[in-house]
């Protein structure tokens, strides 16, 4: 996995947990082709190759943005090919981050407008600090939302919620957001890293694999029929019967210690 990118910064906490920042800070962290192929690069890495990582986290630089959503200066005067060439690079980020075989836990740390707001979506859950916001403002500007918003949004909040706030364009507040379902957990700013690595460590000490299948089980599942999915949570528990971190995990519990899961 390569450690510099032009848009992001990565950096490896405790081994087991990577902090993905969006990190241009000058421009309210908005997303740009760069930064859509920076996390390209770096989510679709995982699926080849997780290098002993078990939990992302994601956020922005600074205080003020988690994202402002799609760069609109860089978007000025585009010509029709190039922003849909452009948007192909978003589209593949988005499923690069649905993809991700390990939990994403997106630390919304101020606005996260539009793409913003999508790639927030796009996490497997959020925490927020008290002064982020949210909305999905694209029709605003004639276009819609097109990075998942309106597929996430409406799983995470229900289909009139989300019709509202889509098709209003209005802001949101982080206590609205978590009493609607978007949301998991509201802290204040100072709190909010602390909070998102306690849960993402609690997470990272638990059996990798397993995680990883509930993760495919949750996400597959709620794609399914009731039947269909339970078929396909017994597939994925079913693999994990044979490995050593099932034995360890009992063995452990036994022996009153804690486990020494190894991913295998």
């Amino acid at each position: 996995m390569r450690s510099k990118f032009e848009t992001i910064t990565v950096e490896r906490r405790d081994h087991h947990i990577l902090l993905i920042t969006l990190n241009r800070p000058d421009a309210a962290n908005a997303l740009n082709t760069q930064m859509g192929l920076d996390l390209v690069e770096l989510f679709e890495g995982f699926s080849v190759d997780l290098g002993g990582l078990r939990v992302a986290m994601l956020t922005g630089a600074g205080t003020k943005a988690f994202c402002a959503g799609g760069d609109l200066k860089q978007r000025n005067g585009m010509t029709d090919e190039a922003w849909q060439a452009q948007h192909l690079v978003f589209e593949r980020m988005l499923r690069a981050i649905l993809a991700c075989p390990i939990p994403v836990i997106a630390a919304v740390n101020g606005a996260a407008y539009g793409g913003g707001c999508e790639i927030a979506a796009a996490a497997d859950f959020i925490y927020a600090s008290d002064n982020a916001r949210f909305a999905l403002t694209e029709v605003t500007l004639g276009i819609m939302p097109g990075a998942g918003g309106t597929q996430n949004l409406p799983r995470a909040v229900g289909e009139r919620r989300a019709k509202e706030l889509i098709l209003s364009g209005l802001p949101f507040s982080a206590a609205e957001a978590e009493a609607w379902g978007l949301v998991n957990r509201v802290l204040p700013p100072d709190q909010l890293m602390e909070a998102t690595f306690a849960i993402a460590g609690r997470i990272a000490g638990n059996g990798p694999i397993s995680v990883r299948q509930a993760k495919q089980a949750i996400h597959r599942g709620l794609q399914m029929s009731l039947a269909d999915g339970l078929a396909f949570e017994i597939e994925a528990y079913n693999r994990l019967v044979p490995t050593e971190d099932r034995r360890e995990g009992v063995l452990a519990f036994n022996e009153r210690r804690r486990p020494d899961f190894r991913g295998k």
